[in-house]
């Protein structure tokens, strides 16, 4: 990954599927424990983009599903946010993400699209963050409404680069387990 670094904006893309309903910390009691949940299980999907070196995630979000054309809105926003400098995102091989389409799409834009091997999520760092999501935002907790849900999700994304920033570095760092 070093060798990307250099005058190179670096990403590291995937998509959570968040879904609304009971996520359990841990519980251990010698009582019975009830645990409240809400009825439903609507889903949040949220594909991100992660700067491996700021831990900014640009994201586009939906409640139905992630295609190819969320990856290609993904893509825009990306290029929009350094235009005209070089990109290198790394990617899994996800259908919708190592498409045709999406490849044309990427060449389009000059973005260069690394593919990682297969069933390694361990060298994708935005599977990290997502871990550091869920963490924050759903195990224990219970949201009365989905609005509730998706805008806890969001605004952590939003605000962790800034917010999290000590938390994140030990986290997201470029040790990677193979």
């Amino acid at each position: 990954y070093g060798k990307f670094l250099n005058n190179n904006r670096v990403y590291f893309m995937d998509a959570a599927h968040f879904v609304q309903g009971a996520v359990l910390g841990m519980v251990w009691c010698f009582v019975r424990l009830f645990v409240a949940s809400p009825s439903g299980r609507k889903r949040f999907n949220v594909l991100g983009a992660l700067n491996a070196v700021t831990h900014e995630v640009l994201t586009v979000t939906n409640e139905t599903y992630i295609n190819s054309q969320s990856v290609c809105m993904l893509l825009d926003k990306i290029a929009a946010h350094y235009a005209g400098k070089p990109i290198t995102i790394f990617l899994d091989n996800a259908r919708y993400q190592r498409c045709r389409l999406v490849q044309d799409y990427a060449d389009k834009l000059g973005i260069t699209l690394c593919f990682l091997p297969a069933y390694s999520p361990n060298l994708n760092l935005i599977e990290r963050y997502w871990r550091f999501v869920r963490k924050n935002c759903l195990y224990s907790r219970c949201y009365a409404n989905f609005t509730d849900f998706r805008s806890s999700i969001e605004q952590l994304i939003t605000s962790a680069h800034f917010d999290h920033r000590a938390e994140l570095e030990t986290l997201l760092t470029w040790n990677f387990q193979s």
